[in-house]
């Protein structure tokens, strides 16, 4: 099994920043998209950033300028740099990996927007 542990969530002003970082509980050499997805109350979870093995990158319409996605597979790690924040990017962040044989989800991390 493989777990994910999240940190740097926390309570931000609009317009901070703030790192999230997840890291993998142990050594996987075939992780091929690393992600982060985040879940609103009331809303469905959404995928704001992913990167692949092979370099490609997406975001979600709604941080692009703003968010930035980067990580490291042979550390099976991944961070999310969120700038400009907004109080409607206030959600539970959740990590997820994923390869061949499965896929992996964090347990989430809060992030709260707000004066």
């Amino acid at each position: 099994q493989v777990y994910l542990v999240e940190s740097g969530g926390g309570l931000v002003q609009p317009g901070g920043s703030l790192t999230l970082s997840c890291a993998a509980s142990r050594a996987v050499s075939d992780f091929h998209t690393m992600a982060w997805y985040r879940r609103a109350p009331g809303n469905q979870r959404e995928l704001v950033a992913s990167f692949t093995r092979t370099g490609l990158t997406n975001y979600a319409d709604s941080v692009k300028g703003r968010f930035t996605i980067s990580g490291d597979f042979a550390k099976n790690t991944v961070d999310l740099q969120m700038n400009s924040l907004k109080p409607d990017d206030t959600a539970v962040y959740i990590c997820n990996v994923e390869r061949n044989i499965g896929t992996y989800w964090g347990q989430g991390t809060q992030v709260t927007v707000s004066s």
